[in-house]
């Protein structure tokens, strides 16, 4: 009988230490499991927070009057300008692409915010020297400039898909009172970038057009590096997640395994298909089969050169892949058809860092004593889009 109640008390230990860990996971930045109350939650988020209204001051102290700069210092035409500008913030929101690869894949999300954040500094120390230089700009100042300009459209969009998902992290998904926290958070991201975006577009433009490109493009620069002080501070007290895989990467081996199976007949019976007993991914839930886009299911069909080929070792999953990796691009197509709809929209809506503000450029901006700036418009038009 004592035995039995001893060994009840040690369950009963052993149930409330883990309760004291997170439950879905996460680690510390030494890879070891994490108490609760020593980390992550809203004393994390915090630096997260002050790090994205930094950072967005920044990016957009940069985007929203680059056209600006660019007629009037570089001397570039309207339609060059437009162009160039058009093409940066093209590059900025392919380059998120970049920065969920390496995230998901090799680095995740903490290491890759700091490796971009660091890539996105210089860039911004290189956009406010080339601004210093004093008389009409040169080649080089120019060739610096867009060097330093390309940099922060690679740091910018590296950190983009990271910081949210970051601070997400910073909540137990497997506790009911951290996971109603995680919506708030979402929340407060919202109304701190967009609080950064307010002050880059109106006092950051009206020092930049009045009291010298060099101090303009130094304060982004300053409240980067604020920015990225303040995501180091934290760092004792965040939640990581180790990377499981890139969902991108997982599509690519679909659509390739598929094609190269595309002679191989589909068996009847879908249970043939190859599956692993647990998901192939930590916190991946596994999908059932469905019977539509059949031909992608190809790309889980077994046949002897896929064993023959692993030769005792993990199977290829450029050759084989699970029912489920095959299940996550058929839930993802229907969607395409919904994103192209969304291309005019985003063609048009780029325009009002271009165009418009070119427009307001030509316009008689003198409101009393005060002279409002082009770019100054952005903060006006912006809830209409």
């Amino acid at each position: 009988m004592e035995h039995v109640q001893e060994s009840l008390l040690i369950e009963t230990e052993h149930e409330e230490l883990r309760k004291d860990y997170t439950g879905d996971g996460s680690v510390n930045l030494k890879g070891l499991p994490i108490l609760k109350h020593e980390s992550g939650n809203w004393r994390a988020c915090y630096f997260i927070l002050g790090t994205e209204c930094c950072e967005k001051l920044a990016y957009y102290g940069i985007t929203k009057n680059l056209v600006c700069y660019l007629t009037r210092e570089l001397h570039e035409r309207n339609v060059v300008a437009a162009r160039n500008v058009l093409t940066w913030q093209g590059t900025c929101f392919f380059t998120p692409l970049i920065g969920a690869l390496v995230a998901d894949s090799y680095l995740g999300k903490y290491w890759t915010i700091a490796a971009f954040s660091t890539l996105y500094f210089i860039g911004l120390v290189m956009l406010t020297i080339s601004a210093l230089v004093p008389g009409q700009s040169t080649q080089t100042q120019t060739v610096g400039f867009y060097l330093g300009l390309y940099l922060v459209a690679l740091g910018a969009g590296g950190i983009k898909p990271c910081v949210s998902t970051f601070g997400a992290d910073q909540f137990d998904d497997t506790d009911p009172i951290e996971r109603s926290k995680r919506a708030s958070f979402f929340n407060w991201l919202g109304f701190f970038v967009n609080i950064g975006a307010l002050l880059s577009g109106t006092i950051l433009v009206y020092i930049q057009d009045n009291y010298g490109w060099g101090l303009g493009f130094g304060i982004p620069t300053l409240f980067m590096g604020i920015s990225i002080v303040s995501f180091f501070i934290g760092s004792s007290i965040y939640r990581f997640q180790r990377p499981g895989g890139s969902p991108v990467i997982h599509i690519c081996q679909v659509i390739v395994a598929a094609f190269r199976k595309w002679t191989v007949q589909l068996p009847l019976d879908s249970s043939l298909l190859y599956e692993l007993p647990g998901s192939s991914i930590k916190g991946i839930r596994k999908l059932d089969h469905t019977s539509e886009l059949r031909y992608l299911d190809k790309a889980a069909i077994i046949i002897p050169s896929d064993i023959k080929l692993s030769n005792g070792n993990p199977l290829d999953p450029w050759r084989l892949c699970t029912v489920t990796q095959v299940e996550e691009l058929k839930v993802m197509v229907p969607l395409f058809p919904i994103w192209a709809t969304t291309i005019v929209f985003a063609a048009v809506c780029c325009q009002t860092l271009s165009m418009f503000i070119e427009q307001g450029m030509v316009l008689d901006k003198q409101v009393g004593f005060f002279t409002i700036p082009p770019a100054c418009c952005l903060p006006l038009t912006s809830p209409v889009f």
